[in-house]
């Protein structure tokens, strides 16, 4: 498995990306390969400080670099030798399984679509959250980011992408699909989700249990949680807030440190033709080591091929 990391991307790149990359290659098995993207003048002399010796991270060399700030089509555009956009030249050339990025979101969201692109039958890819669940485990979300505004169709097509997620990748047998609404009766919402309600319960493909309130996020009552990006951003950078307020209080508990973007690593990209995961631009070598693991969880689930399969034969 070859999975490509942006070294240059994120707020403390390169240095806390060469160290994620060296903590994730101690728990990927020989064979793996981590290819580290950027400058090599300055990726090699950390690999050297941090004592590296091995063969399963290798440099990929890339001259340019898409700031955080800058404008992302624009710049994928201008900055054709950037890490992200060679990440996703490989991506596309079957050259790496995944790609992972702590750096400018919309640029790594803008690749996606135009480089790799959607998996044909695939209305809106979408970004997924990682919601955990307070009897163990995680659910997924989604959108978080991508879509602001979502028809009908797009959100039941969420609960079709959540919930091939959340089977081969969280390892929820029949994960149960719930719509975030603002109220449990079928007829509540607006006109939108009142529609979207409707296709979903249609849809013998997935598991809907109907709407979900705010409260339900964090229980068991379902394992893919529907939304607009709109909706999705809010609820999940208010639960980075609460474990920031927590940790500035010196409150600490198993449950709320899954809040911690750290834990997971990054939101996955889902429905485009490959395996990309985008990473909290504040990114730790925690952080980065753990998107990288995701990734490889993202590959060894064959997660790009069941979405092609699902949506186009």
């Amino acid at each position: 498995m070859r999975i490509a990391l942006d070294a240059m991307g994120g707020d403390f790149a390169p240095e806390a990306v060469v160290k994620g990359a060296l903590l994730a290659a101690q728990q990927l098995d020989q064979e793996d390969v981590i290819l580290l993207i950027g400058k090599e003048d300055v990726i090699q002399p950390l690999l050297t400080e941090n004592g590296y010796t091995g063969n399963n991270i290798q440099i990929v060399h890339a001259s340019q670099v898409i700031e955080m700030g800058e404008h992302p089509t624009k710049a994928l555009s201008q900055k054709t030798d950037s890490s992200i956009a060679v990440g996703y030249g490989l991506l596309k050339m079957q050259k790496a399984d995944a790609f992972c990025s702590a750096g400018n979101t919309g640029a790594m969201l803008v690749g996606a679509m135009f480089s790799v692109k959607a998996i044909e039958g695939i209305l809106r890819p979408s970004i997924g959250g990682l919601v955990p669940k307070v009897n163990g485990g995680f659910g997924i979300m989604l959108d978080v980011g991508a879509n602001a505004d979502c028809k009908p169709e797009v959100l039941e097509q969420f609960g079709e992408i959540g919930s091939i997620y959340a089977k081969y990748v969280l390892e929820i047998p029949n994960p149960k699909v719930g719509l975030m609404n603002l109220g449990e009766e079928e007829g509540k919402g607006t006109v939108v989700t009142q529609a979207a309600h409707q296709r979903l319960k249609a849809n013998s493909s997935i598991n809907f249990i109907g709407n979900i309130e705010g409260r339900d996020l964090f229980n068991d009552k379902a394992d893919v949680i529907v939304c607009d990006g709109y909706t999705g951003n809010i609820i999940l950078k208010m639960a980075e807030n609460i474990y920031d307020i927590l940790n500035e209080k010196n409150i600490h508990d198993p449950f709320f440190d899954k809040f911690n973007y750290e834990a997971v690593g990054g939101s996955p990209i889902l429905g485009i033709n490959g395996n990309a995961v985008i990473g909290h631009g504040v990114s730790s070598p925690k952080a980065i080591s753990n998107m990288v693991l995701q990734a490889h969880k993202m590959v060894a689930s064959k997660l790009s091929e069941r979405f092609r399969k699902n949506f186009t034969e």
